[in-house]
């Protein structure tokens, strides 16, 4: 069986590629020489930007349902290489037929983001002003960790430092916010601030500051994202220093068994420096109890880091702002715009509490960037905060949808997600041969197909190959996941044009592809 299903994949990546990358000669008519000058002509400019805005028009009008089509990589390769100009010695000449190619290469391969049957990750379908605005940035190219590189991004990352927070509910003149190229940083940054703020000298001294102290620890979920296990490593904290709180059925941090694990830490030699909640687990989407556990993080002197990549924009909907309770008590938080705000990636947003630990991370001097005579214009300044000397001005994007369309436009759109996971959520509870594992808290559900007759020791095993033939051969693209040590079939709404319909349509694939490959199972095995 398994022989069986390793030669027919790739067949079937074969056949469909082959098909799929045939692309037409490239004409050697050109409509600029190739010189210096001219690649940087603003006429050129204007002329390849229309012809790739046109194809990228037909992509966002196209609603047709499409899953994830693998492309075998020596493929692809060919492909790649077979669009680059043979030319060496000289600057080739612009040829406009040859970046249509590229473009039509790129877009089609990769997650379709933007259709219907895109289920399966974090990832979103931008919405289209913000990837206009993003270009922008890309073309004038201004760096924004400081004020003179970037003026604007660094006035909208206030501005939307103050709006945000408007429903975080900090202080207004206390607390601070960073951008970051994305979520992982952003946790190792505000670990650094905890870290640095419970053991002073560690920056400094590193691990030879702490003789005679026990070690530094971490208090996590059991389910807590790879960044945060990732980040002790880096921090020389260290895995095993993780302190894993247990679960409850609803795959929450439990609040009364938190407790008795910190208190099995100490006994442990270990010193908890910041205790991490979820605020959307990648796994299942739960929201561990913040108001609880920083109460819990006061009493033990612990910083309470809210992990709310995913979750966070939730806090823009008055409607889903409660699952978030007692935000308001943590000491930092990470948010992700480009998952649930829908801009380009990377875009995250560190928030503290009090923005004098947002000065906590890293403690350089560097008298090339950093200032001796602060002003009103190092004021803006960020790049003491964070991780990146050069980064993208990621916040234009988001301010230009807030001040063109305002929050509405994220709160609307984060209400139908959240709605329509809880309607397929109803749709598989009536279904026999489908179990949800969990109750969705926002827009993400797990669940497995469970057909009569399959076996206990079969459920895992079956879950995984229909996800495998769904990538290979389906419309649709999910995810995977492991609960409890068994696999389940994982679904992300991030698309407003998916329906309850197109879900119906995806169980559909799935009993087929459950049917076919346990029937081939019985076959081979009868064989």
């Amino acid at each position: 069986m398994a022989e069986a299903r390793a030669e027919s994949a790739p067949v079937i990546q074969q056949r469909d590629t082959r098909r799929q990358l045939r692309t037409a000669p490239i004409a050697a008519t050109t409509l600029w020489a190739g010189t210096l000058a001219e690649v940087f002509d603003a006429r050129l400019f204007r002329a390849s930007t229309e012809s790739v805005a046109s194809r990228l028009e037909k992509h966002l009008a196209d609603v047709a349902i499409r899953g994830l089509e693998l492309t075998d990589p020596e493929i692809l390769t060919k492909t790649a290489r077979g669009l680059m100009t043979p030319e060496r010695d000289r600057i080739a000449a612009f040829d406009e037929e040859r970046l249509s190619a590229i473009v039509d290469l790129y877009v089609r391969t990769g997650i379709q983001v933007h259709s219907p049957g895109a289920m399966g990750r974090q990832f979103s379908g931008v919405i289209p002003l913000a990837g206009v605005v993003d270009f922008v940035s890309s073309v004038v190219n201004q760096p924004s960790s400081f004020y003179e590189a970037g003026q604007l991004p660094n006035v909208a990352e206030r501005i939307m430092a103050e709006e945000l927070n408007r429903f975080i509910g900090w202080e207004p003149d206390s607390f601070a916010m960073v951008t970051t190229s994305g979520g992982s940083l952003a946790n190792l940054t505000a670990l650094l601030a905890a870290r640095n703020k419970h053991f002073p000298d560690y920056w400094s001294q590193g691990g030879g500051a702490l003789a005679g102290r026990p070690r530094p620890a971490i208090a996590v979920g059991a389910d807590v994202h790879y960044s945060v296990s990732r980040a002790a490593g880096v921090m020389g904290i260290g895995d095993e220093q993780l302190v894993r709180l247990p679960l409850g059925a609803d795959q929450r941090i439990c609040l009364d068994r938190a407790r008795a694990a910190l208190a099995e830490a100490e006994r442990r030699g270990l010193e908890v420096f910041c205790l991490v909640a979820s605020a959307g687990t990648t796994a299942v989407g739960a929201f561990d109890p913040i108001d609880g556990l920083a109460d819990l993080a006061r009493e033990k002197g612990i910083w309470l880091h809210v992990d709310g990549a995913h979750g966070a924009s939730l806090l823009v909907s008055d409607k889903l702002r409660g699952k978030l309770g007692g935000i308001e008590k943590a000491d930092s938080l990470t948010w992700d715009a480009h998952k649930m705000m829908f801009v380009p990636a990377p875009c995250t947003l560190l928030f503290y509490r009090d923005k004098r630990d947002s000065l906590g991370a890293f403690r350089q001097q560097a008298s090339y960037v950093f200032d001796e005579q602060p002003d009103i214009y190092t004021a803006l300044d960020s790049g003491d905060k964070n991780f990146e000397c050069t980064k993208r001005p990621m916040i234009m994007p988001l301010w230009a949808l807030w001040s063109i369309h305002g929050r509405a436009l994220f709160a609307e759109k984060i209400e139908y997600l959240c709605q329509l996971t809880e309607d397929i959520h109803r749709i598989l509870v009536d279904e026999p041969d489908f179990e949800p594992v969990h109750r969705p808290e926002a827009n993400i559900l797990c669940f497995r197909h469970l057909p009569d007759g399959l076996g206990e020791n079969e459920v895992h095993r079956l879950q995984l190959d229909i996800r495998n033939r769904l990538k290979i051969q389906g419309n649709f693209f999910i995810s995977k996941v492991d609960i409890d040590g068994v696999a389940a079939l994982r679904v992300v709404m991030m698309n407003h044009r998916t329906t309850t319909e197109h879900f119906r349509m995806l169980l559909g694939e799935i009993r087929r592809a459950g049917y076919d490959l346990r029937h081939r199972d019985h076959s081979s095995d009868s064989e």
